[in-house]
């Protein structure tokens, strides 16, 4: 196999394919099947108004992303901009905090996929850890397979994937709606959508799983170098991709609950999309939101293998880690080495879940830890927005965009962080911020190699 250390595919992507990478990257089937009935749990009929404001608050981090790739363009993204305004170490562990929460989503991720999978093709084998597991692992080796053809090759699969799993998470929503419209199981009220029945507690409870449901949509920002007009196209898609979910989590929890009793939304645990769908449509017609979460789940698992391995190529290529990282293919521009560390790491991690008892066991840990470090690595990115603007703004438009919402933001995710570890279990919180105290052996291990790099770039 020829390799050379090349650059990636440029000019591959639209601003429109930009939008599908963000919004797959969250994963609006997979996160609402599975987010849902804890987030009602929590706060009841203000679902609703707990994804509007979580979205306006994830958002404000969206708009750091897109400042400061406009700034400067980097497939490291949130890695590459830290280091450039905090300095490698702060740099390093931001794209370290990405690399291990996305391996851990090799997890989380690709076991939905094959319990999806495995209700439609083989119904008794749902509960059996070893069968889920195998099947986990035929999903990660596809995906990675079409990740190493290219990123035009993952664009067509992903959108593709996309426009179904929309179309039929739409469908049962409005579908529901428009069934339960004169019965409905709650009887709709704008006080859903209102802030002030939260009080600081129930607010921050809710916010725990709603701010899960927003996490992946940044895959735009690390595909900027592959993006034409790559100064503003990835961010503008990640703005997009941002409001197009914050639309579809609101609209989802109204439908939820208009459908819904309470008593029914508890008893459909992490298949609320699928309960909803077997009472309005027939089978085997409600069969196709299983067919949802599972496209769902395989598009989210494709754009964390992206989203990995281009911060992997760029910290390679800084010499943040191993240069080896920074090999790209001779024909398909893609960073091959990358994508066979996470695919092994990946296969690594669902044979080392088929030791847990459960598999909503493994879910449950990997969610938790994955909600930690995207907190750590989110804020970080929306304070050196911040930080970097300070000095730069001329009217107030700007110091509200530039400055104040992002830091608000910041400063919220943070606070979640710290409300949320004492309520995890002790191997959620090894996972969640053990994994990105490990982040000390290979930037002690690279330091040299990171700080001969700066000195000859000038940086």
């Amino acid at each position: 196999m020829s390799i050379s250390s090349s650059k990636l595919a440029e000019n591959s992507l639209s601003t429109c394919e930009s939008v599908v990478m963000g919004v797959a990257g969250a994963a609006p089937a997979y996160s609402v099947s599975v987010a849902t009935a804890t987030l009602i749990a929590a706060v009841g009929t203000l679902a609703p108004a707990s994804t509007l404001y979580c979205g306006l608050i994830m958002l404000g981090i969206t708009l750091a992303f897109f400042h400061l790739n406009r700034v400067k363009v980097n497939a490291g993204a949130a890695y590459a901009w830290v280091t450039s305004i905090f300095g490698p170490f702060f740099g390093f562990f931001t794209g370290w905090a990405l690399l291990v929460s996305s391996a851990l989503f090799m997890v989380s991720g690709s076991i939905p996929a094959a319990t999806a999978t495995l209700l439609l093709i083989q119904p008794d084998k749902v509960n059996d850890t070893g069968w889920v597991t195998m099947t986990a692992a035929f999903w990660l080796t596809a995906i990675a397979a079409i990740t190493f053809k290219g990123i035009k090759a993952a664009s067509f699969v992903q959108s593709l994937m996309t426009g179904i799993e929309l179309l039929i998470l739409i469908i049962i929503m409005f579908g529901g709606i428009i069934a339960y419209a004169k019965m409905p199981s709650h009887v709709f009220s704008f006080h859903w959508l209102s802030i002030t029945g939260f009080s600081k507690e129930l607010f921050a409870t809710g916010a725990l799983t709603a701010l899960f449901l927003f996490w992946g949509w940044d895959v735009t920002l690390n595909l900027s170098e592959e993006t034409k007009n790559t100064s503003k196209a990835p961010g503008w898609g990640a703005f997009w991709s941002v409001v197009i979910i914050i639309l579809l989590f609101v609209s989802f929890s109204i439908s939820a609950l208009i459908v819904m009793s309470d008593d029914e939304i508890a008893a459909s645990g992490t298949n609320i999309l699928f309960a909803i769908a077997d009472k309005i449509f027939p089978r085997p017609w409600s069969y196709l939101a299983v067919l949802s979460v599972m496209l769902s789940s395989v598009g989210t698992l494709e754009t964390t293998i992206l989203q990995f391995t281009r911060t992997m190529f760029a910290k390679g290529r800084d010499n943040a880690l191993h240069p080896r990282y920074a090999k790209i293919h001779h024909k398909w521009s893609t960073p091959w080495v990358a994508i066979l560390f996470i695919w092994s790491f990946g296969v690594l991690f669902l044979f080392l879940s088929s030791f847990f008892s459960t598999v909503s066991l493994i879910i449950k840990d990997s969610v938790n830890a994955i909600g930690l470090q995207a907190a750590f690595y989110y804020s970080i990115t929306g304070i050196a927005c911040a930080w970097y603007h300070i000095r730069l703004w001329k009217t107030v438009g700007e110091l509200i965009m530039y400055i104040i919402w992002p830091s608000i933001s910041a400063l919220f995710l943070i606070f979640i962080a710290c409300f949320s570890i004492p309520t995890f279990d002790t191997i959620s919180i090894m996972i969640g911020i053990g994994g990105i105290a490990f982040g000390l052996v290979p930037y002690l291990l690279n330091y040299r190699l990171m700080q001969t790099r700066r000195k000859d770039t000038g940086g």
